[in-house]
């Protein structure tokens, strides 16, 4: 016998009962959630079950950035996860971007650290770095070229046109980078420790190896600028010296005499300004700020970092302070303005305690 029919008041409540499933209970019904979705590939992992990655084009890390980064991680933690794929071969995580995160958290003594996981091919995992790293413009040329070689080798030989449209350069500025390759290795040791830009490097390639080496040594010891060393060069092209050191530096040192000095800046607080403007944008990651401060940089003919060299810079102006006037320090004084725009780029770069 069928079971009797519901009254008609009770189906209307039966039907008008709110259903929940299981993922609604679990479900984060916060004001912060709105518009935020979890990730499963977000994970925390032991730092002993991740790797380098040994086709990682970068080779060079500035060991005084690294100890930065360091010390900042001991403070703060780590602020940004690193990428890594699944081995699943070795039962290993290797990394895809943030080496420089990884290898300092190790430094710091973590025992872990945040990470996103990713299913990443390895030609996609090569090209990935490749192109992070000159997005950022932040690998040396001549480890920018070990790269593409090797992304041409993991592309079945591609050809270079099909290279450079992959990452996004020129073919014209591919061939700048490879033209690296061809240099002696202390003029590459010099590129990757930033003594020497790739642009100065121009200069080297033609020369015989004497003349290499000699023009090497005045553009480190004479600060000399791009266009300045590629005048040199053409000189010593057309000059036809025998390949002897002693003549050739002699030659290079008279050559770099009668290259007349630049012009000195009609308004050193402007360029001041600018230079110190770039940098605390930089400092505060601002679109585009990178490649303001690079040419800004430029213009002012910054040279490479050097910490010896900023520490005697440092004791220049500690000298200079010690005697400032105490007028020169207000409003109007002669030292107010600049040491008033170096506060406040100092205050974007340094850490707060």
């Amino acid at each position: 016998m069928s079971s009797p029919a519901p009254a008609q008041g009770e189906s209307r409540a039966r039907s008008g009962k709110r259903r929940f499933t299981v993922d609604a209970l679990f479900t984060d019904h916060r004001p912060q959630a709105v518009g935020v979705e979890d990730m499963p590939t977000a994970k925390e992992i032991r730092l002993d079950r991740i790797e380098a990655d040994p086709d990682q084009p970068r080779r060079t890390f500035d060991p005084e950035r690294l100890a930065e980064l360091t010390a900042s991680i001991q403070r703060e933690g780590i602020l940004q996860p690193i990428a890594v794929s699944y081995h699943a071969e070795r039962d290993i995580y290797i990394v895809i971007h943030g080496e420089r995160r990884f290898r300092a958290a190790q430094a710091a003594g973590l025992t872990t650290v945040p990470a996103i996981v990713r299913d990443v091919p390895l030609e996609r995992r090569l090209l990935q770095q490749l192109m992070e790293n000159i997005v950022r413009d932040d690998l040396n040329a001549v480890d920018r070229a070990a790269a593409l070689r090797t992304l041409k080798q993991q592309l079945n030989d591609a050809p270079w046109d099909d290279v450079a449209e992959m990452v996004g350069i020129r073919r014209s500025r591919l061939f700048q980078l490879l033209g690296t390759e061809k240099l002696p290795s202390s003029v590459q040791e010099d590129i990757r420790g930033g003594r020497l830009s790739e642009k100065q490097s121009r200069a080297l390639q033609g020369l015989p190896p004497v003349q290499q080496e000699a023009l090497r040594d005045a553009m480190l010891e004479q600060d000399l600028s791009a266009e300045q060393a590629m005048g040199v060069a053409r000189a010593l092209k057309q000059a036809g010296l025998p390949q002897d050191a002693t003549e050739t530096a002699q030659f290079i040192a008279a050559a770099c005499n009668e290259i007349a000095p630049p012009p000195a800046p009609a308004d050193p607080l402007s360029q001041i300004a600018e230079l110190l403007a770039a940098i605390e944008s930089a400092a505060a990651g601002e679109r585009g700020a990178q490649q303001m401060l690079a040419s800004a940089a430029s213009t002012a003919r910054a040279r490479p970092f050097d910490g010896d060299r900023l520490r005697g810079e440092v004791l220049v102006l500690a000298r200079t302070l010690a005697r400032t006037p105490s007028t020169e320090l207000v409003p109007g004084g002669a030292a107010y303005m600049p040491l008033t725009m170096l506060r406040a780029a100092l205050n974007a770069l340094l850490p707060a305690e």
